[in-house]
């Protein structure tokens, strides 16, 4: 069975997000960055299913500038085998990537694709269903536990009243919650390793994808700052401060 997992690139989830002075998006100049924490889950379970002996290759993809490969060798230094980059510096948005991992997949032909439910810089969390409507393939998203069985995957999902198993004929795709599994550290022996693993270059041209934007960001701000609280010392106090000030009653 080939897996194919898709990463991204984004600022690092302990980094404090600054806006540009001219409001247009988050500065990423001399920022750190590293590969989405939802993606990482995805790595970690496609080399879970390998070392079970479930699947025989893991192919990662990332998307993005020439940095992206950095992304692609930490998914390489986990365990996966090979990489795909689709170098591109347009600002790819969620229905862009969907169309061009649809390519990839055409071509690859995996048994099974893993995304992370969203990514932490946009929370979109919509590649995986367009993914899965472009190519018409079972999905089961916010995965918290996936078990193959043949030629089937019985998918574990999060919902509000509890949780909900479904089965799905393969070829499928998934999307990966927090609770799915916690992801390893690669170790500096695989690092060394990820190094010689081949990353294959393509172009969205290459893929015959038009990945212009559809939507335009206006501007971008901060949330506005807190103001401190204070203490009343009657109940009568506190319902003028509700009606007068705060205006919620």
């Amino acid at each position: 069975m080939k897996l194919l997992v898709a990463v991204k690139r984004v600022i690092d989830y302990n980094v404090k997000i600054r806006v540009k002075s001219d409001h247009t998006g988050v500065e990423t100049a001399n920022v750190k960055m590293s590969m989405n924490p939802f993606d990482e889950i995805g790595v970690e379970e496609a080399v879970r299913l390998k070392e079970a002996g479930v699947a025989t290759e893991i192919v990662a993809v990332s998307m993005g500038p020439a940095p992206v490969q950095e992304t692609i060798r930490t998914a390489l230094a986990m365990g996966a085998d090979r990489g795909i980059h689709v170098e591109t510096d347009v600002e790819l948005q969620p229905l862009a990537v969907a169309k061009l991992l649809k390519a990839i997949a055409e071509k690859e032909q995996p048994q099974l694709i893993i995304l992370g439910k969203q990514a932490i810089d946009d929370d979109s969390n919509a590649t995986g269903q367009m993914l899965a409507a472009l190519l018409g393939w079972p999905q089961g998203t916010f995965a918290s536990k996936l078990k193959i069985e043949g030629d089937t995957a019985l998918v574990t999902r999060e919902v509000d009243g509890g949780l909900e198993t479904e089965a799905l004929k393969l070829p499928a795709l998934i999307t990966t919650d927090l609770r799915l599994n916690e992801p390893r550290y690669a170790s500096l022996p695989n690092i060394m390793k990820a190094k010689k693993k081949t990353i294959a270059k393509l172009t969205a041209g290459e893929l015959g994808i038009d990945v212009t934007p559809h939507l335009t960001v206006l501007k971008v701000e901060e949330p506005p700052k807190r103001q401190a609280g204070v203490k009343v010392k009657t109940v009568e106090e506190l319902i003028d401060k509700l009606r007068n000030e705060a205006r919620v009653i």
